[in-house]
């Protein structure tokens, strides 16, 4: 027994004994590749729920399009199509063998016997109601809707495509430009329309997310004898796309620009209006492109076709890239401009890589510096504490403000005639202002006002639009719709903001829009630049339609007034010929003597020569004559008190003429001899 001193027993010696540990997890850094990323987090750029996600794929291929028409100067033709994918067609499509169901209780759209015979009755209990009520004589009610339960797994398929007559893509960047995110041709700074420079890479991600079918691109260049034809996938966590077939097809019709296929769920009840919305409003902005729209199903109830046909010929130039105004650029961008500049010297980087510095000006600010800078000493040896004192100076210095030469507004004859062919209203405005700068950037606001018109609802309907695209979402919060419901006394204006139909349209361009919230889908009101610009224009359309209003309430009260003095006109022809037959009757018996014109008068009027008749239809000319010149009287009041002139000359051919200026009270025209 002596070794077994310790005393303890076996349970006791196991429940002693020390637990073995496992060893902690180190803790491995993991990246993410962008394309992971926005998977992960595609509420960012648009993609929040099924429906969204439909409509964004369709916004983004469609302004894709637009951007390679326009970047040839060629007049946009893009077709958009929404097909509707069966879940049998769908499972075709994937390889993939309809299945009957066998136990139905899996399925969240299954119904138990205990919940039909509760539904039964609920229904039941109605119809009893239903008929005593229409006995009594009472309003009988419509029976409610059956909420069926739809499962998670009865998604909806469409088939998304988009073909234009762009400039197409070089043959060998294809795969890299749809299955690489954030690389791209719109990284400059210049006016673009996308927001994050993704365009249909995201709905490429969410065809892998939600169908995990591939997307197809055919695109051929202006000139090529081929098509070039690539079916691909992203493979998300290296962002490097998976290429099926990549090859060249024969071109036989000459055909140039792009076809994008691409399958994905979505929801097209709930965001038809806005798909729809948003091919009208694009129609609006746009109207030198020519649209078709398909939405097609298995139902042709369902189907809709829409065509938005081409109204002018009048292009916007094409958006320039331009460079960086020293007021608008941070610590990084510096850095990045020096690694990326060919420019050897500080004076030559100053120079060439922003906009507004001359090299008398850029030799101030390098003095401005201090010792340690020459003008002469290398970019490329400066420290990070001389960048840190480059930017203080940036932002403490006095610069011209950027020009607005690289914006490209849509323009006020565009921007009229689109609201023109769209919503055809009553009375329409349009202003479009001048260059401004917000943190050195600048912008350019156009903005049209349109009374009336066709499916336009009372009140005010506002029409957003940022680098000639419609915002559609967060429109409480915007710049422009608080504007308008609390900047501008549309009374004063004579316009009725409850009761007219009343369109506000406002376009902004610039080489930064201040985009708000993570969907980039208004611009705030914290910007007073932003902000007075947009007032400004909306107060001029407003004072052009007052104007206009005027005009129409003075030809109505003048038609009130000659409509009463037809109705009045009988009666007092009537009295004037009476007094004038009393008068004549008292001559002829010599009671009372008239001598001169009247005598004349009043002897026609005994010898039948002036007739009631004759009276109105005389007094009825002569009501004509004053109205004519009192309206005529009015117009060139109004016509000269319309503020100041704006001397407008055409460009002579030559340098020297001899001319003669006719100043007249709107225009001054110059004849050259």
């Amino acid at each position: 027994m002596g070794d077994g001193g310790s005393g303890e027993s076996p349970g006791e010696a196991k429940k002693g004994r020390p637990k073995s540990t496992t060893k902690a997890k180190e803790s491995v850094l993991k990246q993410k590749s962008p394309a992971e990323f926005f998977a992960e987090n595609k509420n960012i750029a648009g993609f929040d729920n099924p429906g969204k996600c439909l409509y964004t794929t369709a916004r983004e291929l469609v302004e894709n399009s637009l951007d390679s028409a326009e970047s040839i100067s060629e007049l946009p033709v893009i077709e958009l199509t929404i097909e509707e994918i069966g879940k049998s067609k769908f499972n075709s499509m994937i390889g993939l063998v309809d299945r009957v169901r066998v136990d139905e209780e899996l399925y969240e759209d299954f119904e138990s016997a205990k919940a039909r015979e509760k539904r039964l009755a609920k229904e039941a209990r109605f119809q009893e109601i239903q008929a005593k009520n229409a006995s009594l004589g009472k309003k009988v009610k419509e029976a409610p809707a059956t909420k069926g339960i739809k499962g998670r797994g009865e998604a909806s398929f469409f088939k998304v495509t988009c073909k234009d007559n762009g400039k197409g893509m070089p043959h060998d960047d294809i795969p890299n430009m749809f299955g690489r995110v954030l690389s791209g041709t719109k990284y400059g700074l210049k006016q673009t329309r996308g927001k994050f420079g993704l365009g249909a890479k995201m709905a490429l991600i969410w065809s892998k997310m939600s169908t995990g079918l591939p997307i197809e691109i055919s695109s051929s260049m202006t000139g090529q004898n081929y098509i070039s034809f690539c079916r691909l996938d992203i493979d998300i966590h290296r962002n490097i796309p998976h290429i099926h077939i990549h090859e060249k097809r024969d071109n036989k019709e000459q055909w140039h620009g792009a076809e994008i296929q691409v399958v994905i769920e979505g929801n097209w009840t709930t965001y038809r209006s806005k798909i729809l919305h948003y091919m009208r409003q694009m129609a609006v902005i746009t109207p030198y492109a020519q649209f078709l729209f398909k939405f097609l199903s298995d139902a042709p109830d369902k189907n809709v076709t829409i065509r938005f046909a081409r109204r002018t010929d009048m292009m916007p130039p094409v958006p320039l890239e331009t460079k960086h105004h020293p007021s608008a650029v941070d610590l990084l961008l510096i850095k990045r401009l020096i690694t990326e500049t060919s420019k050897q010297n500080l004076l030559q980087f100053l120079q060439h890589e922003f906009v507004n510095i001359g090299k008398a000006y850029a030799e101030r600010l390098i003095g401005e510096m201090g010792p340690e800078f020459s003008p002469k000493m290398s970019v490329k040896s400066l420290t990070s504490q001389q960048i840190v004192r480059i930017h203080q100076l940036f932002r403490q210095a006095k610069f011209d403000d950027p020009s607005g030469d690289c914006l490209s507004p849509a323009g006020e004859y565009n921007l009229r005639l689109g609201i023109i062919k769209e919503l055809h209203p009553d009375m329409v405005a349009t202003y479009s202002g001048s260059p401004q700068v917000f943190e050195g950037h600048p912008f350019i606001v156009e903005a049209g006002i349109s009374l009336g018109g066709k499916d336009v609802k009372q009140g005010l309907n506002i029409f957003r639009f940022a680098n000639r695209i419609p915002l559609l979402f967060e429109q409480g919060a915007d710049v422009v719709t608080r504007t308008a419901l609390k900047r501008i006394n549309w009374s004063s204006y004579k316009i009725n903001q409850a009761q007219d139909k009343i369109g506000v349209f406002v376009s902004i361009v610039s080489t930064k829009i201040p985009f708000k919230g993570t969907g980039k889908e208004y611009i705030g009101d914290d910007i007073s630049e932003i902000v007075s610009a947009v007032k400004a224009s909306l107060k001029q359309c407003c004072t052009q339609l007052k104007s206009k209003i005027m005009k129409r309430i003075q030809a109505r009260e003048q038609q009130e007034r000659k409509r009463n003095l037809k109705r009045y006109l009988p009666d007092a022809v009537g009295a004037v010929h009476g007094v004038l037959r009393e008068m004549a009757n008292l001559q002829t018996s010599k009671k009372r003597r008239y001598e001169g014109e009247e005598a004349d008068v009043l002897q026609k009027v005994s010898a039948h020569a002036i007739t009631k008749e004759i009276l109105q239809e005389k007094l009825a000319k002569y009501v004509e004559q004053v109205d004519y010149e009192m309206a005529l009287e009015y117009a060139m009041q109004s016509g000269v008190s319309k503020g100041p002139r704006e001397t407008i000359f055409i460009q002579p051919l030559e340098a020297h003429h001899n001319f003669i200026d006719f100043h007249g009270s709107s225009c001054v025209f110059r004849l050259i001899l």
